[in-house]
């Protein structure tokens, strides 16, 4: 005699939600114009949830580290307001405010002192490098598909780069 294996297939379970909806519909509630730009795009409710989300943590990071300095009896250290800062993302720009602090000790996590490019972008640039797409080729896909001026000067830097590990690597 042979046991049967019976399988029970399982529904995916709903992701648990994140925000209220009370939240998410106050935050409709201020966009005028209910179309998939104002609410998904760059310029729109998601670009601007990016780019506060974004200036929140940074704040959370000069709070944390100007506590950390006072711990240390290096008093006299404050804020001294924010500087603006572009960072090229795979789907877009971000230009968020960057705090600083009076010393210039501050070192952020979320967006790197000198840090112009976000974790993503260069693959990007990478893949479509790999499957034979000129420098210039690239650069016109970014600017088509992601709004991303890019010079030829960063694409090429990006793809050297990889180029020296691999050669490193073999």
């Amino acid at each position: 005699m042979t046991e049967a294996t019976v399988t029970k297939k399982i529904k995916n379970p709903k992701a648990p939600k994140l925000f209220a909806d009370e939240l998410i519909d106050q935050l409709l509630a201020q966009i005028q114009n209910k179309d998939a730009e104002s609410v998904l795009g760059e310029s729109g409710l998601a670009g601007l949830l990016k780019k506060q989300l974004a200036e929140r943590v940074l704040a959370a990071e000069l709070t944390h580290h100007l506590e950390n300095e006072a711990e240390q009896g290096k008093a006299g250290n404050h804020r001294n307001g924010t500087s603006r800062k572009t960072v090229i993302r795979p789907s877009g720009e971000l230009n968020p405010d960057i705090p600083r602090d009076r010393q210039a000790t501050f070192e952020p996590q979320l967006v790197g002192k000198y840090q112009r490019r976000l974790p993503g972008f260069d693959d990007h640039v990478i893949s479509m490098y790999a499957r034979g797409m000129s420098v210039r080729e690239i650069q016109g896909h970014l600017l088509e598909l992601y709004g991303l001026q890019v010079s030829p000067d960063l694409i090429s830097t990006v793809t050297d780069e990889v180029l020296a590990e691999v050669e490193q690597w073999q």
